[in-house]
């Protein structure tokens, strides 16, 4: 592990313009080729769990599967609303992406009609095909001035959708990188050095998506990928060739002109490679927990997350060396120029890293006494947590989409959601599933939670049977959840469940409601396999089964208390002004997983580079209580500043409209901005210096280290 860094870094360093030709034409290659395969978005068939599911297999199975179905709106009277409608009507019929049209349905109050147009395809691929249908439904309002004339659904809620998260995106760039460049400018003082690891996190971003492209081919996207590579492309690309650049200037200074650039790049290679190489496995290992969750989207998020981490890495150990290498010779030309010896930098604690310092090594129990209530009462919010699946009904009123949802579902209540009972059996059984499920029907009509409304329909070869009941609730409410436990648990074992069929319920509501409790089977043992994973990496890195102890112990209250803060915030309603957003009482089911993971992974990354501090300085016989202290204060400003870097980054996330996404670039800023300033510079120093020499432990003792890895940068002193 400690060699592999240093020749890559030894190749590259020596042969500079090739290291970073190679570089970018990987980059290149990578994008070329995953646009030349494409991509593999998921299909319908892909995001089926649960019952609702299996429901969903059963109706496909007998092409009764679930269509992409937009409504014009026409909201008038008399007349002129009419002409709209059936003008409305005829006009989609033409149109080759439809399926069929409705005649035009009128509302209970008469204010509106509505026109139902069914268009070819899966339900997934509705938002691709949509666009002629809006153009002439825009056609349709400026020929009927006189009522107004809109339309909205499933494709043009997703395409509106899509629309804003692009926009969101590219506003977080404008947001992010400007911080960072100032940051890392205060942090190296130079532009050209704080230029670096942007332009290596933009080209690790580049090339992670074209290999994504590829990946989708094996594990399908369900159209995160990409958020999830710019938000953990920026946030990791920035912070190991932070690392990596920070070690080879400090060493490189401290020489005072002793060692050349290579050499120096070298040592950096033995010492913050190596850190480099371990947290980007411990992020990739971690993130692939995902794939246990056994669903589309983690699919999406864990393949997104080991390509950019993966990537990333690779830069900072390929092209990385090879940039060092040039503008440290540019350095010494210029300072031979000029006669002058290179200053070392500062390798002190800062003000603000001392004051935080000071009460921990004078009195570290008490430290960490304090320092762990306050975790534990960001954490209490937990307690009141209410997971739900951030459906339709979330999503923002910015898109125009969304509004004339609204007006729809004022306008025809019936359509708000709806429940899909389907029946798979025999076609000699047509007749008793029929029956029944008329049956069915008839109880569901007097029932004050649903609207009363039906339909009816049988596969060509009468094997499978569905029945759809119009719910006036949205999915989020007591009353659609109460509907469906009426549905699963009284009205079918009444009718359908005595027949020897198979029966299953699906649905807006069953969907809503699945999903979470999918999410809940799967958390136990994603979580275990991600504490033992964390436990695994931290021994393999340090031999050491406290500190593996130790690190799963941190993780898990540094992920604890900021979910505690997400819920507080957003599950009420007082920061809603403040962050823009319209609380839904509840947090997207797939976060807190979501944030486990990334964040598990991501606290490697100080875990690994602080503790590579304290055990290099007790290897070279520093006793460990000033080791710990030398260690935490060496490596603060460089931990500080990458995680200014991560915490800008996740918090421009903030903006962004979508509430999933919004909630997750909350949650990870909150927790690597704790993780940063009370785990790593307080609780983790505390209990190092509690424990002592037996934080080596089984290590006996901590031997000097072999000069293996430095000699060789050692011969090239010039």
């Amino acid at each position: 592990m400690t060699n592999l860094p240093v020749r890559m870094a030894r190749w590259s360093a020596g042969h500079p313009w090739r290291g970073i030709a190679s570089w970018f034409l990987f980059v290149a290659l990578c994008l070329g080729i995953g646009m030349s395969v494409g991509g593999h978005a998921a299909t319908t068939e892909d995001y089926r769990i649960g019952e609702a599911g299996r429901a969903e297999a059963m109706a496909a199975e007998g092409g009764l599967q679930q269509k992409p179905v937009e409504h014009v709106l026409v909201t008038g009277t008399g007349t002129a609303a009419g002409a709209a409608a059936k003008d409305a009507a005829a006009r989609m019929k033409r149109l080759p992406e439809v399926e069929s049209v409705s005649a035009p349905i009128r509302a209970k109050d008469g204010t509106a009609l509505r026109v139902d147009v069914t268009l070819k395809g899966s339900e997934l691929q509705g938002k691709d095909h949509v666009e002629p249908l809006l153009a002439q439904t825009a056609d349709v309002q400026k020929a009927h001035p006189d009522v107004k004339v809109e339309e909205t659904g499933s494709p043009s809620i997703s395409k509106g959708v899509g629309e804003l998260r692009d926009d969101d995106l590219a506003r977080t760039e404008v947001i992010a990188l400007p911080i960072t460049l100032l940051t890392l400018l205060l942090v190296f003082g130079s532009f050209a050095v704080a230029v670096v690891p942007v332009v290596l996190a933009l080209t690790s971003i580049a090339a992670a998506i074209g290999l994504s492209m590829l990946a989708s081919h094996v594990f399908p996207d369900a159209g995160v990928g990409a958020s999830i590579i710019l938000l953990i492309g920026m946030a990791v690309g920035v912070d190991y060739t932070l690392f990596y650049l920070k070690r080879e200037r400090e060493e490189r200074a401290r020489s005072g002109g002793r060692l050349n650039a290579r050499a120096t790049v070298e040592i950096a290679a033995a010492t913050s490679g190596r850190s480099v190489v371990v947290s980007g496995l411990a992020v990739a290992v971690s993130s692939a927990t995902l794939y246990l969750a056994d669903d589309v989207i983690f699919s999406s998020i864990a393949t997104a997350a080991i390509l950019v981490t993966l990537v990333a890495v690779v830069s900072s150990l390929t092209v990385l060396p090879a940039v060092l290498a040039k503008l440290g010779g540019w350095a010494e030309r210029r300072a031979a120029r000029r006669g002058r010896v290179q200053k070392a930098p500062r390798t002190g604690n800062g003000r603000i890293t001392k004051a935080m310092l000071r009460p921990t090594g004078k009195h570290p129990a008490a430290t960490l006494a304090v320092a762990v209530l306050a975790m534990l009462a960001l954490a209490a919010p937990l307690l009141n947590l209410n997971l739900t699946d951030m459906g339709r009904d979330s999503h923002p009123r910015q898109i125009p989409a969304m509004q004339v949802y609204d007006r729809l579902n004022t306008a025809f209540p019936e359509l708000k959601s709806m429940h899909q009972i389907v029946v798979k059996a025999d076609a000699g059984q047509a007749g008793e599933v029929t029956a029944a499920l008329r049956d069915l029907a008839a109880r569901a009509g007097q029932d004050p939670l649903l609207a009363g409304t039906s339909e009816l329909r049988t596969s060509p070869d009468q094997r499978i049977h569905l029945l759809e009941l119009a719910v006036p609730h949205h999915v989020s409410t007591d009353e659609a959840r109460r509907s469906l436990d009426r549905v699963r648990g009284e009205y079918v074992p009444q009718t359908v469940g005595k027949l020897h069929a198979e029966t299953a319920v699906s649905g807006d509501i069953a969907r809503y409601a699945d999903y979470p409790e999918h999410q809940k089977s799967k958390l136990p043992f994603i979580v275990g396999a991600l504490l033992l994973v964390t436990f695994a990496m931290t021994v393999w890195a340090f031999r050491s089964v406290v500190l593996g102890l130790l690190g799963v112990a941190l993780n898990l209250l540094s992920a604890g208390a900021a979910l505690g803060l997400l819920t507080l915030v957003f599950q009420g309603t007082w920061a809603e002004g403040l962050l823009d957003f319209t609380s839904t009482g509840s947090i997207g089911s797939r976060v807190p997983l979501f944030l486990f993971v990334i964040l598990f992974g991501l606290s490697m990354d100080y875990q690994v580079f602080v503790i590579s501090r304290i055990r290099e300085a007790a290897r070279r016989g520093v006793p460990t209580r000033q080791a710990v202290l030398d260690g935490v204060g060496g490596s603060a400003s460089v931990v500080t500043s990458a995680a200014f870097v991560m915490v800008t980054v996740f918090a421009s996330f903030v903006f962004i409209h979508i509430m999933e996404l919004k909630q997750m670039g909350f949650a990870l800023a909150v927790a690597v901005l704790l993780d940063a300033a009370v785990i790593r510079i307080m609780i983790l120093p505390a209990l190092m210096l509690l424990l002592g020499d037996r934080c080596w432990w089984p290590s006996r003792s901590m031997r000097p280290a072999r000069d293996d890895a430095a000699g060789p940068a050692l011969q090239n002193v010039g």
